[in-house]
């Protein structure tokens, strides 16, 4: 069940300058595996659905989805991915973009080795630094326990602590488990993903509080459950409710309203 310590996930439209940078990342003596290579932002995507990294590289300009497009996807569903944009010119407007969705760091072409390995190292010390907010919950003990044990374990932390950025990679290394690991016993225990069961959260607490706190704005309730893209947010809730917000609030309004002219 051990992992990988950080690995990486690798988007680059072009083979040469891909496997070129895969080397270079690996040379390194930081711990870093490279775990997938992708030529689309569309490939990219599928990767980190299915290996979910601690970290991903990838060029700006890149076929049928753009770099940029990626992460910002990335980032709104998994906050906790570090990231690195490479690019072959400076654009301030991409930067811009990039800033907005935290990328970690920024790098032009030609990547020369000696800003590689300082950005790499950079991010290896922030991982190191959060991982040390799951030590004390989430350590080699709990993972002597049942299956049963570490889902429920879980599950209560992500219930008190929902509307925080929850790293189930950190939490899974902590315990020496793949977060794919973790991810299934989660799953088995109460048939739906860890992912799932923060939106699921959320979603709830944010259908209360649209109901109840007309004085919160639409994005002042997302920032609340977790969500500082009010775009996203609303995306997310019409998902998992078949309203927008903004349709949820008007609805639940109307409904009492009705009520209260019925009762008098």
């Amino acid at each position: 069940m051990g992992c990988a310590r950080y690995t990486v996930i690798v988007a680059e439209d072009e083979e040469l300058l891909l496997n070129n940078l895969i080397q270079k990342i690996q040379s390194t003596d930081l711990n870093f595996e490279v775990v997938g290579k992708a030529q689309t932002g569309a490939q990219a995507l599928d990767l980190v659905e299915e290996l979910s990294p601690d970290l991903i590289i990838s060029d700006i300009r890149m076929p049928v989805i753009d770099g940029i497009t990626f992460l910002e996807t990335v980032y709104n569903k998994y906050p906790y991915i570090k990231t690195i944009i490479i690019s072959g010119f400076s654009d301030f407007e991409y930067a811009k973009r990039a800033i907005k969705i935290q990328v970690s760091e920024y790098l032009l072409k030609p990547i020369d080795p000696k800003e590689l390995y300082n950005s790499l190292l950079n991010i290896k010390n922030k991982i190191e630094l959060e991982r040390s907010v799951y030590s004390d919950i989430f350590d080699e003990s709990l993972s002597r326990s049942t299956p049963e044990q570490i889902a429920k374990a879980l599950k209560d932390h992500i219930t008190c602590n929902y509307n925080q950025d929850i790293n189930i990679n950190l939490i899974a290394n902590s315990m020496n488990f793949c977060a794919s690991y973790l991810t299934k016993i989660f799953s088995q225990q109460f048939e739906i993903t860890p992912s799932k069961y923060i939106i699921s959260l959320r979603v709830s607490k944010a259908k209360n509080l649209l109901s109840h706190n007309q004085e919160l704005s639409i994005k002042q309730i997302g920032e609340l459950i977790g969500y500082y893209d009010q775009g996203y947010f609303s995306r997310i809730f019409k998902k998992y409710t078949g309203m927008s917000p903004f349709e949820f609030r008007e609805n639940v309004s109307g409904s009492i309203g009705n009520f209260s002219d019925s009762d008098k």
